[in-house]
């Protein structure tokens, strides 16, 4: 058997999850393993009957009211008693923040390793191998686990969502138990600011500034386009964020969130080895920079040498006119 963690926010289902396990579904079809899925919580009301279409044949709903808030102490507690009880091959989480958080814990529960922000899984005689970058995405690192359950966290927006497998299955409703004392911390309050935005890991497109965008003002062009396209979200380079133009929940790179989106626009933005690690896996990246030179151009798809600030403004207007026909 094959397991998919499902991670929820706000009584929904997280789409990073549906990838993790449209991809159990489609390596575990070639190995002859059934596909699980399991969500954990005080109350796992807010599953949404279509997640059997992504694969799972049967869902496990792991419910204390200790686990209300997320955890990694209790959801890994959770967990390690369904994988003693179900044994399964392997476990697949998103790479988000939440999994990749909560599947090292659970693989030292259960004394195991882990592939960590994979964008490829395979299998090759009858084995799974994961690859992943590494050196900040200059190389990738094909690996085997051998100890079971192989776990991996898999990076969001790379594996491709499977449907039509069928819309029912079974739930299978557990009390896990979470021991006195064992969640060492809670959360007291969540804190969001105002016109929160689409997560930048989630978002099909990203619409990314740098130090180009010479201010915070310069960033409600960027928000003004981002308005434009549909599951799109504003980004921003580590110097943006240091200088205090944009939240550090947009930054993009290797000490911020790294993503994998269908379209990468950066703006202003020359391409530092640490950025390029956390978004050179975009499907497609166009990059409008005044200097001939910047880093970006090397892994754009397309590239503008000239000034954003016109650029802009001009592409703006084009979208208009597409979206209107």
């Amino acid at each position: 058997m094959f397991l998919a963690f499902i991670e929820t926010r706000e009584g929904k289902v997280k789409k990073s999850s549906l990838e993790a396990l449209s991809e159990a579904k489609r390596r575990g079809d070639e190995l002859g393993q059934e596909v699980a899925a399991a969500l954990v919580g005080a109350s796992t009301d807010c599953l949404n009957p279509d997640i059997f279409s992504y694969g799972a044949s049967t869902v496990y709903l792991l419910e204390n009211a200790r686990l209300e808030a997320y955890s990694a102490q209790g959801y890994a507690a959770a967990l390690h008693q369904l994988a003693a009880e179900l044994q399964p091959k392997a476990i697949f989480f998103a790479a988000t923040a939440m999994g990749k958080d909560l599947a090292p814990r659970l693989a030292a529960r259960l004394g195991v390793g882990v592939a960590s922000d994979c964008t490829r899984v395979e299998v090759r005689d009858g084995r799974l191998e994961f690859t992943r970058p590494i050196y900040a995405g200059k190389a990738f690192l094909t690996l085997r686990l051998k100890s079971s359950p192989g776990l991996a966290t898999l990076r969001p927006n790379v594996f491709p969502l499977i449907e039509g497998q069928g819309k029912s299955g079974q739930m299978v409703r557990k009390e896990v138990a979470v021991a006195d004392g064992l969640i060492k911390g809670s959360v007291a309050e969540i804190l969001r600011e105002k016109g929160e935005e689409l997560d930048v890991t989630e978002a099909d497109v990203i619409v990314s500034g740098g130090r180009g965008m010479k201010g915070p003002e310069n960033f409600a062009l960027l928000k003004e386009l981002s308005a434009m396209i549909p599951r799109s979200t504003v980004g921003a380079s580590r110097s943006a964020v240091d200088s205090g133009w944009i939240g550090h929940q947009s930054q993009v790179g290797q000490t911020g969130k790294t993503v994998s989106p269908s379209l990468y626009l950066a703006f202003g933005i020359s391409g530092a080895i640490q950025h390029l690690a956390g978004m050179s896996s975009s499907k497609f990246i166009v990059a409008v920079n005044k200097d001939p030179e910047a880093p970006i151009f090397k892994v754009a798809d397309y590239g503008i040498v000239g000034d954003l600030f016109q650029v802009i403004p001009a592409f703006k207007e084009a979208l208009k006119k597409v979206l209107s026909e």
